[in-house]
């Protein structure tokens, strides 16, 4: 994509591609009644749960990932 027509247009399937090697996105979330933080893929694909912040960023960087937040 070189436009900002390109960005305009882009279809909802490569929209949830973007990033998808690059980012992990960390949601405040609770699992099985433990509070949290699910890591999602860029394309919304659960990848897993850590119990603080900080363990979710670092299981993140592990994989060589960038981790955004989703409020």
């Amino acid at each position: 994509m070189t436009s900002l027509h390109d960005a305009r247009t882009i279809s909802a399937q490569h929209l949830a591609l973007l990033g998808l090697q690059t980012l992990a996105y960390l949601r405040a979330a609770t699992v099985d009644g433990t509070p949290g933080f699910a890591i999602f893929a860029a394309d919304g694909t659960r990848l897993a749960f850590a119990p603080t912040r900080a363990q979710a960023v670092a299981a993140v960087r592990e994989h060589d990932l960038q981790p955004v937040s989703v409020h």
